[in-house]
């Protein structure tokens, strides 16, 4: 069974950044100082397979709308449909006159933001070391 959740306390709060280091620092090798911003003013989510951790994502408000950022799904998870989960959640979870929401998007994983409707726009940028395209819902 998989479970995503807003999390609501520090213990979840917790296996969700330990989710992100083990995708984003230790396998991606991104820089840690890069990886721990905005974090008070984001509301998070756990995803849960069969009661054990398996990923993390977040969104918040920006200046140019809503950002859904920093979705990892541990390795022993992928292809097992987290992601979309994920996507489904935190898309449910916006306000509901969220009208402008948009995500970087790893190009390795922008299959999983076209299948919840998200489509990329302008150039490929580097984000962390990592090739991006931003992508907008619409």
């Amino acid at each position: 069974m998989m479970f995503v959740n807003r999390i609501n306390d520090q213990k979840d709060l917790e296996k969700a950044f330990a989710i992100r280091r083990q995708v984003f620092v230790v396998e991606q090798n991104c820089p840690p100082e890069l990886e721990w911003e905005h974090e008070d003013e984001s509301v998070h989510f756990l995803a849960t397979f069969d009661g054990t951790p398996a990923g993390a994502a977040r969104w918040r408000k920006t200046d140019k709308g809503y950002k859904l950022e920093r979705f990892a799904v541990l390795k022993q998870f992928r292809g097992m449909g987290v992601g979309q989960e994920l996507v489904k959640a935190v898309l449910a979870d916006l306000p509901a006159d969220a009208d402008y929401i948009y995500l970087h998007a790893q190009i390795q994983a922008m299959g999983v933001y076209e299948k919840a409707g998200f489509k990329p726009t302008g150039p490929e940028f580097e984000e962390a070391g990592i090739r991006h395209y931003k992508m907008v819902l619409g």
